[in-house]
């Protein structure tokens, strides 16, 4: 079965272990800098600007660097759901928008805080994906040699392969933003 590709809502135990292990896996692998730093794409309220952005600052939870912004190398539907209004990326590529959002080196201790924060591997999971470069200004972790606009560089990326069928069928938006036009203002966790 091609995971990738299925829109369909996965529930079973089977799954689950599943997405266990392959969070676990991608712990260690990634595309990191001699420094120890790994790439992370971020598409909603972890974006400058956004509710959740102070958890990537002031070292609390680790390290995280602004790289630059970027985008997914192929469409992907970036849908507001559920009953807080979060943006999610599901991972059914081929679909939707190419999103924008922002490219951050992480340490590993930063990298273990944002799977907890992000819920993987139950509400997201961590997948390396490519990501096209549209500005870079950062030099810590970086790679060898600094990407320029419309390079790739890889990242990990917290989207969702499991969801209900029927979020493929919601609005798509190429660069979210808490405040946007769309009118569905986004519930922090402090309220909930």
């Amino acid at each position: 079965m091609d995971l990738q590709r299925r829109p369909s809502y996965y529930t079973s135990q089977g799954m689950s272990f599943f997405l266990k292990d392959l969070c676990l896996l991608f712990k260690t692998q990634s595309e990191a800098s001699p420094a120890g730093m790994t790439h992370v794409f971020v598409y909603g309220t972890l974006k400058r600007g956004q509710p959740n952005h102070k958890v990537l600052l002031g070292g609390t939870h680790g390290r995280a660097a602004f790289q630059g912004r970027g985008r997914t190398a192929e469409p992907y539907p970036l849908v507001i759901a559920g009953e807080h209004n979060v943006p999610r990326l599901l991972n059914v590529p081929g679909q939707g928008h190419r999103v924008v959002g922002e490219i951050y080196a992480v340490d590993e201790q930063m990298l273990r805080f944002l799977d907890e924060f992000e819920g993987c591997p139950d509400m997201y999971q961590r997948t390396p994906l490519p990501i096209a470069v549209l500005e870079w200004e950062g030099t810590r972790g970086a790679p060898r040699e600094t990407p320029a606009a419309d390079r790739t560089v890889q990242c990990f990326v917290y989207s969702t392969a499991t969801f209900p069928p029927e979020w493929l069928h919601l609005p798509y938006h190429d660069n979210y933003d808490s405040q946007g036009q769309h009118g569905l203002r986004y519930n922090p966790r402090e309220n909930r």
